[in-house]
């Protein structure tokens, strides 16, 4: 398989945040630059690997990648605040509440009721909060 990757050392934060901004909308713009600054390396780190070096490789499309790592979260369990954050983010690339539900249903023999219940919760909370 050929390499995937898109970014160099110099320019991945900088594709990293864009891919930020286009999963999660205009909110994330420069969020690489926030928090308080003891642990303000976290969110560079958080653009420049995981946004800068994976989500804007070929292979997969956004909506695909969105969905994926809605599915390792909910798997994952313990992270739901990052799972509201995706669920968002899978609303903002096209993946709506009745799609996750099937996928989190089909994914129940896997992860099994308790984290299949818990990414339903996020869902609704999500969908509750987009309400208000």
């Amino acid at each position: 398989m050929p390499p995937q990757a898109q970014t160099t050392q110099e320019n991945r934060r900088e594709a990293g945040a864009q891919a930020q901004v286009d999963c999660f909308g205009e909110g994330m713009r420069d969020f690489w630059k926030s928090g308080p600054e003891d642990s303000r390396h976290i969110n560079h780190w958080l653009a420049d690997n995981c946004f800068g070096d994976y989500y804007t490789r070929t292979g997969l499309d956004m909506k695909f990648r969105e969905l994926i790592t809605f599915c390792f979260l909910a798997a994952q369990g313990g992270c739901e605040p990052q799972l509201k954050g995706h669920i968002n983010g899978n609303y903002h690339v096209g993946n709506d509440k009745n799609f996750l539900i099937a996928v989190i249903s089909s994914n129940l023999p896997f992860i099994g009721y308790p984290r299949t219940l818990n990414a339903l919760n996020c869902i609704r909370e999500v969908e509750a909060a987009k309400k208000q």
